[in-house]
């Protein structure tokens, strides 16, 4: 109990002291519950990345080729695609204390269980494990966020968990590679895995229902109560695929969101390969990579000071994503230069585009639909986003086993936005709302 008073007296610390009211009097725990989910996040983060920092050291000693490995990369994604179809409902009907605990459990599990695998098929059967059982955390976390904060502080609780992706990426290129030097890569997989089931105890913990918790006092409660109700409409999916606005967000999520797995996925190997970093190398470059993109929220910061300087929504929503597109194109650069450090900046810069992208792509959905139809459209994108990093996995495999150079893999990093930009441009011009 120690540590949880710990936990509490540190959130209590960080919190502003505007959002906790006079004297406090509001509470805070609701804070506590937003901790545990970028806690989360992190172990999310560092569990899907552990395999691409081992990815040279795997190659030399099991034998896979670059095929091999993208089809390893493709079960994951594949999973994370399906689950995402059918976690949303199942959060719903367990409950996100169940079904959290749940799903991490399940991916807990399979990252431990990479460790006995010795082939090809037997580290797919893990990702695809892995992915199937990560796609749960974003869906529960965000309706984690909807049951404990108020509408007015969802976007900061939203962000602060979300912080915890970056991280999960700084921190497995620091800890990975200590692990597998000094006990061996199985083990790598091992005590990043085991992180969830400690997570799991403060979750099972901390976590009820607002309602149902003996901790939260009745101010704290009527604060995450204190939006007027609202009707219980749903929109069926189906109503939503025939708008060019659904296909916009989708569209932009799947040219847009594989890029982004590839840094997960292949930057070691990039590093290993280009510049001849091993195990104990890289791990400060892809630091740097990853504290450069955390910069990139910038990117959600420029639409909303364009608006409030009287640009329309459209125009200070589509300058900003055309300013993180530009920003991208450097990265072609990347794959030619001798110079390891010039090559991190370029990629970092290129990481941090995507973050500033990404924040203005998810805006154009509460821009075009109602609130009761938001999270639909977002599992859809994330459902595109998905299935377009399945089938840049399979590209990467086959332009590095006939090629062995990251020039094309760059080039079309370098492109993706821009075009992506184009398609959303073209199908919502005005940015005007779905008529649903």
């Amino acid at each position: 109990m120690k540590e949880a008073t710990k936990l509490e007296a540190a959130i209590v610390q960080s919190e502003p002291e505007v959002e906790r009211g006079a004297g406090g009097r509001t509470g805070h725990y609701r804070w506590v519950i937003c901790a545990l989910l970028f806690f989360a996040a992190t172990i999310n983060y560092i569990d899907r990345q552990v395999i691409g920092i081992l990815k040279p050291t795997l190659q030399e000693e099991i034998g896979w080729n670059e095929v091999e490995y993208s089809w390893i990369v493709f079960s994951f994604q594949a999973a994370y695609a399906l689950g995402l179809l059918a976690v949303g409902r199942l959060m719903d009907w367990l409950g996100t204390r169940k079904g959290f605990s749940l799903a991490i459990i399940f991916w807990s599990v399979a990252a431990m269980g990479h460790a006995l695998a010795r082939s090809v098929m037997g580290f797919s059967v893990a990702r695809f494990l892995l992915g199937l059982g990560e796609s749960g955390s974003f869906p529960a976390s965000i309706k984690t966020v909807a049951e404990w904060f108020p509408k007015r502080e969802r976007a900061l609780a939203t962000g602060i968990f979300n912080a915890g992706t970056n991280v999960g990426a700084l921190v497995t290129p620091l800890i990975v590679p200590v692990i597998t030097i000094a006990w061996g890569w199985e083990w790598a997989f091992i005590l990043t895995g085991a992180i969830g089931f400690l997570w799991l105890v403060f979750w099972l913990m901390f976590y009820r229902r607002p309602e149902e918790h003996p901790k939260l006092s009745k101010a704290e409660l009527a604060h995450i109560r204190s939006d007027p109700p609202e009707p219980a409409i749903k929109i069926p999916w189906v109503k939503l695929f025939p708008h060019r606005q659904t296909w916009a967000f989708a569209l932009g999520k799947f040219m847009t969101d594989p890029i982004w797995w590839v840094y997960l996925f292949w930057l070691p190997d990039f590093l290993n390969k280009r510049h001849g970093l091993g195990l104990k190398d890289f791990g400060l470059p892809l630091v740097i990579i990853y504290l450069i993109a955390d910069i990139g929220s910038v990117g959600g910061w420029l639409s909303s000071a364009l608006i409030k300087r009287g640009w329309s929504i459209n125009a200070g929503r589509k300058t900003a994503m055309l300013v993180c597109a530009l920003c991208v194109v450097p990265i072609v650069f990347a794959s030619q230069t001798s110079n390891l450090w010039v090559a991190v900046v370029l990629i970092g810069l290129a990481a941090a585009a995507h973050q500033g992208w990404s924040a203005n792509i998810f805006t154009l959905v509460s821009d075009t639909f109602p609130r009761q139809a938001v999270g639909s459209v977002v599992g859809i994108g994330g459902m595109a986003g998905a299935i377009g990093g399945m089938l840049i996995a399979r590209m990467v495999g086959e332009i590095l086993e006939r090629t062995g150079s990251y020039v094309p893999i760059f080039i079309i990093a370098a492109s993706a936005y821009l075009l992506a930009l184009l398609v959303i441009h073209l199908l919502v011009p005005r940015l005007e709302p779905a008529d649903l």
